[in-house]
């Protein structure tokens, strides 16, 4: 895909222009200018269809705002984000940046609406073949339809935390969804919390290519 500099600049032109009336919308991590997300949302749709953006507190210096953008998952718009910021401004305040980060602590658990998930309810498997790394998740009544399980959102937000977003696009071929077996260990699964040191260990191994949901 062929990027258009000219939406780019435009997107952090009106950025600039309104970050002032965004900032003073803070009410702890959240923003109320709802108007105003609707149109970076909008400004981001023109240069990528699956560019997305969120906010979070830097851990590192009391204040300060992160405004992280990704590209929910989809490897061939990882351009997209990096072309995206390497033409962000440098403003006060707040700080952007490419894809989610590893994060530590991993939390314990997630609330997906309604549903509250527990990182300790799944499990998982990494297998290289034809250095193509395979992810296979394990977890009780499978989805048959992954969009409509909150639960596969709550991985899909722990994988972040456990490997970051850019290794999961990149270093991921496939990810798998299965059936919890009733003795996991003896079927050489290991907990979902454990993953970053198994997938450490092998990463350097497999090609690095892209993100195929099944």
């Amino acid at each position: 895909m062929i990027l258009d500099r000219n939406q780019i600049r435009s997107f952090w032109e009106q950025l600039q222009e309104t970050i002032e009336q965004l900032l003073s919308s803070r009410s702890d991590d959240r923003f109320e200018a709802e108007p105003l997300l609707k149109q970076y949302r909008e400004q981001l749709q023109k240069i990528d269809r699956n560019l997305t953006f969120h906010f979070q507190s830097d851990a590192d210096n009391d204040g300060s705002v992160e405004m992280v953008f990704g590209c929910d998952g989809f490897p061939e718009s990882i351009h997209a984000v990096l072309s995206l910021i390497g033409a962000a401004p440098e403003l006060s305040g707040i700080e952007f940046k490419a894809f989610n980060n590893r994060y530590d602590p991993v939390p314990l658990s997630v609330n997906i609406g309604d549903e509250y998930c527990e990182i300790g309810d799944f499990w998982c498997r990494l297998v290289v073949v034809n250095k193509h790394l395979h992810l296979e998740v394990y977890l009780e009544d499978a989805p048959t339809v992954l969009d409509m399980d909150p639960r596969v959102e709550a991985v899909m937000i722990y994988l972040d935390a456990l490997i970051g977003e850019y290794e999961l696009m990149t270093k991921v071929w496939a990810l798998d969804w299965f059936e919890l077996p009733p003795s996991p260990e003896d079927h050489g699964l290991t907990r979902l919390l454990d993953l970053r040191e198994g997938f450490d260990e092998i990463k350097t191994q497999v090609n690095p290519i892209g993100l195929t949901l099944h």
